[in-house]
C-alpha cells in the first residue's frame, strides 16, 4: 500500500514537473506576455473578398485559445505579420470529355513572426494548404466558406506550431 502511494506521489511530482515546460496544447513556455497579430493583406492574383480578415481574427484566436498571452493592438512581445500571397482554383484530373474531374482550391499566406525577448525565433515562411472537390462544381456561398475554413485551420495550426510549439 505504501508502495502505491509512493508511486503516486512521483507519477503526479513529474507530471507538475513536466507541465512547466509544456502546457497542454504543445506550445512552449513564451518569453512574453502579449502578442499582436497585425492585419494580412490579400495580395493574391485572384481575390475572394474577405479572407484577408477571416485570416487574421482565425490567427488571433487560435493563439488566444492555445495560450495564456494578451492580445494586444501595438507593441506585442510577439509579433505576427504578413499577406495572403496566393488564392488559386486549378483543375487536377480531367474526364474522358476534357473537363475537370477534381479540382483544388489552394491558399497561400506568407508569414513574418518576430519575438522581441528572443530574436533566434524570429523567421518568415510561406504556408501553405489546399481542398480538393468535386470538378463539375464551384464552390459559392457557405460551401466555399467551408473550404476556407478548413484551409485556414490547417495553416494557422502551422503557424502556431512553427512559432510557439516549435515542432
Amino acid at each position: 500500500m505504501k508502495f502505491f502511494k509512493l508511486l503516486s506521489i512521483f507519477i503526479l511530482a513529474v507530471s507538475i514537473n513536466s507541465c512547466s515546460v509544456y502546457n497542454f496544447t504543445g506550445a512552449k513556455p513564451v518569453d512574453g506576455k502579449t502578442f499582436q497579430v497585425n492585419y494580412f493583406q490579400n495580395n493574391a492574383d485572384l481575390i475572394e473578398p474577405g479572407i484577408e480578415r477571416r485570416f487574421t481574427i482565425r490567427l488571433q484566436e487560435i493563439i488566444q485559445n492555445q495560450t495564456n498571452l494578451d492580445l494586444t493592438n501595438s507593441n506585442g512581445d510577439l509579433l505576427y505579420e504578413g499577406e495572403i500571397v496566393e488564392y488559386r482554383i486549378t483543375p487536377m484530373q480531367a474526364t474522358a470529355s476534357q473537363t475537370a474531374a477534381q479540382s483544388r482550391l489552394t491558399i497561400s499566406v506568407n508569414v513574418r513572426f518576430s519575438n522581441k525577448n528572443k530574436e533566434a525565433d524570429n523567421f518568415e515562411r510561406r504556408f501553405s494548404f489546399y481542398r480538393d472537390y468535386e470538378g463539375s462544381s464551384l464552390p459559392t456561398g457557405s460551401v466555399l466558406n467551408d473550404y476556407i475554413d478548413e484551409i485556414f485551420e490547417r495553416i494557422t495550426q502551422d503557424v502556431f506550431n512553427e512559432s510557439l510549439a516549435k515542432w
